[in-house]
């Protein structure tokens, strides 16, 4: 197996640097580039880095483990601009009630659609790269911990498999057509396939005719993982290197954070973390410690320690 370590850092960091980026837009409209770092990532990142700890530390996937991690990061740094559902999540599981899943349908009556399982994912889908059926079954499982709607399960497994391919792309090369149809391959029938449908036909279009009101337009900007997970694919696939993707990406403006972290989860998964700019990657929170999880996150993946 060939050393995929930077790709590994790539993601981890790149998914600080697009929350961090994108922190900055949150829930704006209009579109409006961003160049520069803020100087505080948000949830995606904390719950991200929840997921690679708990993995690293239970050897893979394990409900209550990630469960509890998820709630001590959150009891650490509860002003990391957490939506309003996550906690309340935590508080019913702190009171007793860790279930497997479905906690969230006591706020949501058919559970959870947003995007907070996909935003951080990135972590299943470096350790399973490889193996798809895994991959999915623990992207599932992961977002069922605080999101039990479909369409926020398959976007959270459509997030982690477009990160898996990322990482699996020769030399940051992305043959686009094969990228999106692997994609589709992997995916649902249903309203993900129509989305990336979307995605083809816009990659499609002559990139000087498309606005980016069309992009939101046609794929969204919101919380709901339907439209922002392809959102995230459709601006890794429609730039040509991490930085381009990332300033396009919080440019749409809406839940630019999330948009920007998953994007950039993928993209730096694709170019690893050598090409992602200097003045973005070195101000980056506690990346000493997101650098070290992605390393034994690919220890774990080859079997050392």
């Amino acid at each position: 197996m060939d050393d995929k370590s930077d790709r590994f850092i790539g993601s981890l960091i790149g998914t600080a640097v697009g929350d961090s980026l994108g922190a900055q837009r949150e829930g704006t409209s209009g579109f409006q580039e961003v160049r520069e770092i803020g100087s505080r990532y948000t949830d995606d990142t904390v719950m991200t880095i929840g997921v690679a700890e708990s993995l690293i530390e239970a050897k893979g996937f394990h409900y209550f483990h990630m469960a509890e991690q998820f709630i001590r990061n959150y009891e650490l740094e509860p002003w990391r601009r957490y939506g309003s559902a996550p906690p309340r999540v935590f508080r019913m599981m702190k009171s007793g009630r860790l279930g497997f899943g479905m906690l969230d349908r006591d706020i949501f009556p058919e559970g959870s659609y947003g995007n907070g399982a996909a935003m951080r994912v990135s972590p299943v889908g470096l350790l399973y790269h490889d193996d798809p059926a895994t991959l999915r079954e623990i992207a599932c499982q992961t977002a069922a911990i605080t999101h039990s709607h479909e369409l926020a399960i398959e976007g959270a497994a459509l997030q982690a498999c477009a990160v898996a391919l990322a990482v699996q792309t020769e030399s940051g090369k992305v043959r686009v057509n094969e990228f999106l149809g692997t994609l589709r391959m992997f995916t649902k029938p249903g309203p993900y396939q129509e989305k990336l449908k979307a995605v083809i036909k816009l990659i499609e279009t002559d990139p000087d005719k498309i606005e980016q009101a069309d992009v939101v337009r046609e794929l969204g900007n919101g919380v709901q993982a339907i439209n922002s997970v392809p959102t995230a694919i459709y601006c890794f696939l429609a730039n040509p290197d991490f930085e381009s993707a990332l300033i396009y990406a919080v440019s749409l403006g809406g839940d630019a954070d999330t948009i920007g972290a998953m994007t950039g989860a993928i993209a730096g998964a694709c170019y690893g973390i050598g090409q992602i700019p200097a003045r973005w990657k070195v101000p980056v929170e506690n990346r000493e410690h997101i650098e070290t999880l992605a390393r034994k996150l690919w220890a774990l993946k080859v079997g050392t320690r």
